[in-house]
């Protein structure tokens, strides 16, 4: 075994269990680059990116170009070590699949990582549901806003409210897309979405452009804006190296979205291909929104580029863009939800537990076809609704919930994105320790836990000062 899985007891039946798939799910393993591709900028590219400009506002024209590229490189390092670590060759079993992120880490690194793993990405998994029903609501206020300020001025106060509701119409709606099986079967919905992500990042773009063509000249400065303090000065580098380096990373989902992909070729090898491509595109809408962005605003850009209201008119592309975000986001919660579903429904015995026969009665003149009955998952059906609730009542209860999770995120940073990856391929590519290779791959991870760390402490003031502000 190399060490996967030495010394924690847990080898034969945890390879009984990893070990190849049926032939009915290897059957379901369709996806292609492509597919993959799409997952990934669903994953990856949110409403955040309309945010970027604040944080190059931050960092200055050399600091904020230069943090994306690098956190792009991170990134790919990052994705290509744990796309290695989906498949294992055992000389005496076989091939052993890892299907999900918590499934490798068990495999390479025993049970106790296995649960200190599986405790913070199930965090982030649902933190992530409760920010992206949050976000919905913020878009489809700020469309009430956009029209409201088409009709009284820009100067009017145009408050508005109804966020309760909206994101009980994103909750209902999440609960019929989250009987999809899984990723097999949602790829239409990831392509989807991955189309209106490029939608509203080309918008923000080309209002971007439109403002500094209006202009006539580039706003901003080198080091970024310097009418703040020395002390505001270094919180806002921190959070603005933060919010670049979380927008980057989907190592949580990469070992799900390759479990969809088809062989020949190696699902690494298209694993890495589409990595390369969604990184590839990914630092191309960043630079573009976050560089003309504050090309357009300089000292003055706000925090988001469509519901922040640096743009006012036109009102009707403004209000185009930001339902956009919210479609996207219907993807994007199911990206981040799909694995949970997954994992419990594992548990409870796979797919087929938890199928009963509804009988549909003789008397209702129903087509022939549906009168036999039909199939209905009770476990899926029950968990997934109760899951979409609390996702959704705790966004309606605690509205400020984002702000909270973007500092879980910071301190999830460096283990689920950096530290786990590291030490599964150290153990599956069987590297000696103090060798070049060792060295190199322990400086990279050392490397991020200080900038993860740097980038909590900013994360940190910035929700204490949002909640005494």
């Amino acid at each position: 075994m190399g060490g996967a899985g030495e010394g924690d007891g847990q080898t034969e039946p945890l390879l009984e269990k990893l070990s190849n798939s049926s032939s009915s799910e290897i059957d379901k393993r369709t996806g292609t680059a492509w597919t993959a591709t799409a997952h990934i900028i669903t994953a990856v590219i949110g409403s955040g990116v309309l945010s970027l400009a604040w944080s190059v506002a931050q960092l200055g024209w050399v600091g904020g170009p230069a943090a994306m590229v690098l956190f792009a490189g991170v990134t790919l390092v990052q994705s290509s070590l744990l796309a290695d670590c989906y498949i294992f060759h055992d000389p005496d079993n076989g091939v052993v699949r890892n299907r999900s992120y918590v499934d490798a880490v068990r495999f390479y690194l025993g049970e106790k990582s296995q649960w200190f793993c599986g405790f913070f990405l199930n965090i982030n998994f649902f933190g992530s549901g409760v920010v992206y029903t949050l976000t919905s609501a913020t878009s489809m206020r700020a469309i009430q806003k956009a029209n409201c300020y088409h009709r009284e001025g820009h100067d009017a106060p145009c408050s508005v409210s109804g966020d309760g509701y909206y994101m009980l119409m994103f909750g209902l709606a999440q609960v019929v897309l989250s009987q999809i099986p899984g990723f097999h079967d949602m790829a239409w919905l990831s392509v989807l979405s991955a189309a209106m992500s490029f939608t509203y990042s080309l918008i923000g773009f080309g209002l971007g452009v439109a403002k500094v063509i209006t202009n006539g000249v580039i706003k901003g400065g080198i080091g970024g804006i310097a009418m703040v303090s020395a002390t505001q000065k270094v919180w806002r580098v921190s959070q603005a190296i933060g919010d670049i380096a979380f927008a980057y990373p989907f190592a949580s989902v990469l070992l799900e979205i390759e479990d969809t992909l088809r062989s020949p070729p190696p699902e690494s090898e298209t694993m890495r291909t589409a990595s390369r491509a969604s990184i590839a595109v990914t630092t191309f809408f960043y630079l573009c929104c976050g560089c003309f962005g504050y090309a357009a605003f300089g000292d003055a850009t706000p925090g988001n580029l469509l519901t922040g209201f640096g743009f006012y008119e036109p009102y009707w592309l403004i209000d185009f863009a930001n339902l956009c975000v919210a479609v996207h986001l219907l993807g994007g919660y199911q990206v981040y939800s799909q694995p949970v579903f997954a994992a419990v429904e594992r548990r409870m015995g796979g797919a087929g537990a938890g199928v009963v026969e509804v009988a549909v009665p003789a008397a209702v003149a129903w087509p022939s076809r549906w009168r036999r009955g039909c199939r209905v998952n009770v476990y899926r059906l029950c968990f997934r609704t109760a899951y979409v609730a609390a996702t959704t009542a705790l966004a309606v209860w605690f509205p400020y919930f984002n702000q909270v999770v973007g500092l879980l995120g910071a301190f999830t940073f460096w283990p689920l994105s950096i530290h786990f990856p590291v030490e599964m391929y150290l153990v599956q590519k069987k590297v000696a320790p103090w060798t070049p290779r060792w060295l190199a791959v322990r400086a990279f991870s050392a490397a991020c836990l200080a900038t993860g760390a740097f980038a909590s402490v900013g994360s940190a003031v910035g929700v204490f000062s949002s909640k005494t502000s």
